[in-house]
């Protein structure tokens, strides 16, 4: 599969396929910072948990719509 990405990258579709894997993990690793973020908040303020909680689960979504909107350009571009 690599290889094959590889050999693609003159084409432009493999540029395409790296850019949706990246966006793949970038989400990844923006929902991971935003649960480490929330959980370092209740565990100082577990009164406001209720609150903490809306506003991580919005963001979280935020970030996966954002994430998987870079994916569906990137295989559009790729399997046309």
């Amino acid at each position: 599969m690599l290889n094959t990405v590889l050999l693609d990258l003159g084409t432009g579709y493999g540029i395409a396929a790296l850019g949706a894997g990246v966006a793949a993990l970038g989400a990844g690793v923006g929902i991971g910072q935003i649960g480490k973020g929330a959980l370092e908040s209740i565990a100082r303020q577990p009164e406001a948990i209720n609150d903490i909680r809306s506003n991580m689960i919005l963001t979280a979504a935020l970030v996966e719509g954002a994430a998987f909107f870079a994916m569906v350009v990137g295989l559009l571009v790729v399997f046309k």
